[in-house]
């Protein structure tokens, strides 16, 4: 038993004795998590002014009526996944493409050396994410990524004399062969990166999302995201820019837990 749980057992067994209502008891699923007053009062406090955590958590709920396993998440998980993608201003859900929740399987040791296992929620950005940070920025007039098909006329050379041609094949597309993005610069110039499909591919496997959610639904989206997140390497991007490239690769990999929020939620009164 935690320590609030067992400060509510006391508050209502107070309550009973002295037959006041007994305080509302703390949620037990995600679900009811997400609904609960003081939870939206606790993330409040964590997102930009323009974003409401009413708003906030209707999407969230969206997202884990669609993915059941995102109800078996670690809360705390799921707490900073959503939190992220507010503070970055990226919307969750394959709607607008901007970002995802995963569930994710996590090992670890616990204090007595044993194997457990538990599920986390990771936040990951979409390639219409990617590409509506780049243009925060401000220096650059455009950005465009695109999958290049069996059948299509496909020419790129690096080098003193950079050049890219696509032309898209009218009839029925073949297999995705390879991804490219183009950035135009603001002052002139441009910067071009292209991915192989098995440059791609091994990207995929060393992703610890690789085996569900947008890399298999969306995988498309997917490929393009990664060809413009190599991009973003060469180009003058803003702090915000880097850290959200930063935090979406070592969600992939798994190098950290940048989503995990320590600690626990409090469902104590409200300070006045």
């Amino acid at each position: 038993m935690t320590q609030q749980e067992g400060t509510l057992n006391q508050e209502l067994q107070q309550a009973s004795q002295n037959q006041t209502p007994a305080k509302k008891a703390m949620p037990t699923t995600i679900q009811g998590m997400l609904k609960d007053d003081r939870f939206k009062s606790q993330i409040a406090r964590a997102l930009p002014k323009h974003i409401t955590p009413d708003r906030i958590t209707r999407i969230a709920l969206t997202e884990v009526n669609k993915t059941p396993q995102l109800g078996q998440c670690a809360p705390m998980s799921l707490f900073g996944a959503i939190v992220q993608s507010a503070q970055l201003g990226l919307e969750l859900g394959g709607a607008l493409g901007h970002a995802y929740l995963v569930p994710f399987k996590k090992n670890y040791k616990d204090d007595n050396g044993q194997w457990q296992n538990t599920m986390e929620a990771q936040f990951i950005i979409g390639y219409r994410g990617m590409i509506d940070l780049a243009r925060r920025s401000g220096q650059m007039v455009s950005l465009q990524s695109h999958a290049v098909y069996e059948g299509d006329e496909f020419e790129f050379e690096y080098g003193l004399n950079e050049k890219l041609k696509h032309v898209p094949t009218r009839g029925e597309k073949g297999a995705l062969i390879a991804v490219y993005a183009v950035a135009k610069l603001v002052g002139g110039g441009h910067q071009i990166e292209v991915m192989w499909r098995e440059d791609v591919e091994a990207v995929k496997q060393a992703s610890k999302a690789g085996k569900s959610g947008p890399w298999v639904d969306h995988f498309e989206e997917m490929a393009k995201k990664t060809v413009i997140r190599r991009l973003f390497k060469y180009l003058p991007v803003s702090v915000e820019m880097q850290r959200a490239v930063a935090l979406d690769e070592q969600a992939e990999s798994g190098a950290q837990d940048n989503n995990v929020f320590d600690g626990e939620f409090s469902y104590g009164e409200e300070a006045a």
